[in-house]
């Protein structure tokens, strides 16, 4: 069963989000960095901090002209900084090799430090307009329900998921990204993954999930995401001590942070190898070049 590619295009432009990185002036360098900031990460937390990074660094060259650090600062709240850094990395090889101009293809967009299948489709298509399979959590949901009649996706895999949406996709590439666009929305507004709102679907007639009956989900369970107490927050809260200083630390401010020594020394022993953090000549702790 395949879904109606006009009846959602339709749909997509009729109730689909006003973001800014969907405006058509939105510079292909805004849609780069708001796909970066969008993995694992809401719509409402990347919005106000998507639009500072593009007032503060509108095209490539002036992120790369920034310090490790101050982008890293400039990240904040986001989470898995990481992003910042492969940001940074990519923005250096744009300004440098590129132009100042991100690339359109697939391939080349591959070829950056930090961007992987998703990110390069994803810019191609919604930054360029081309077409090319776009798979995240949500495209993955609705082709499960729609087209397989599953209550949700299974284990991801590249290949068939892939093949899945390309299969779904029309040969032009202006109404490709352009149903690749509604997938996504119709994923994170109307099939979500706990509470779908079917009623307002606008494929509703021709799912494959409502013709079986909705049965629910029955593969492998999912691994649920905990954030209290990981590492992931500790690693959280020592970079925010960095974040609002003025200059390096002594490892006592940091030792204030978290109780567990054993998990904090670690985590402050893997910001280093991330390089999220430096340590100083004389044993201090700062941001990436900011010592």
């Amino acid at each position: 069963m395949a879904v109606d590619t006009e009846v959602l295009i339709d749909w997509f432009a009729d109730v689909g989000r006003d973001l800014p990185w969907r405006e058509p002036d939105c510079s292909a360098w805004g849609v780069l960095v708001s796909e970066i900031m969008l993995q694992q990460t809401p719509v409402s937390r990347v919005q106000p901090i998507w639009l500072e990074w593009m007032a503060r660094w509108p095209v490539p060259s002036a992120l790369a002209a920034e310090t490790t650090g101050e982008v890293v600062r400039a990240w904040g709240k986001l989470g898995y900084p990481r992003r910042a850094l492969r940001l940074h990395a990519a923005a250096t090889v744009i300004a440098q090799e590129h132009g100042d101009v991100v690339p359109s293809d697939v391939d080349t967009l591959l070829a950056l430090p930090g961007i992987g299948a998703y990110t390069a489709r994803a810019v191609a298509t919604f930054a360029y307009g081309k077409r090319a399979p776009v798979v995240d959590t949500n495209v993955r949901r609705v082709v499960a329900r729609a087209v397989h009649g599953a209550g949700d996706a299974g284990p991801a895999s590249n290949t068939r998921d892939m093949a899945d949406v390309e299969a779904l996709l029309p040969a032009e590439d202006a109404p490709a990204a352009k149903l690749s666009a509604a997938l996504m929305e119709l994923g994170a507004l109307i099939c979500t993954a706990r509470s779908p709102k079917c009623a307002d679907c606008p494929i509703y007639a021709e799912c494959a999930w409502q013709h079986n009956g909705r049965p629910e989900y029955a593969g492998p369970a999912k691994p649920v995401q905990k954030f209290a107490g990981t590492d992931r927050q500790v690693r959280g809260l020592l970079l925010d001590v960095l974040r609002g200083s003025e200059g390096p630390v002594e490892k006592a401010r940091l030792d204030l942070v978290w109780h567990e020594s054993g998990q904090r020394d670690r985590c402050l022993d893997s910001l280093l190898v991330d390089g999220l953090l430096e340590q100083t000549p004389d044993g201090l702790f700062a941001l990436p070049g900011e010592h």
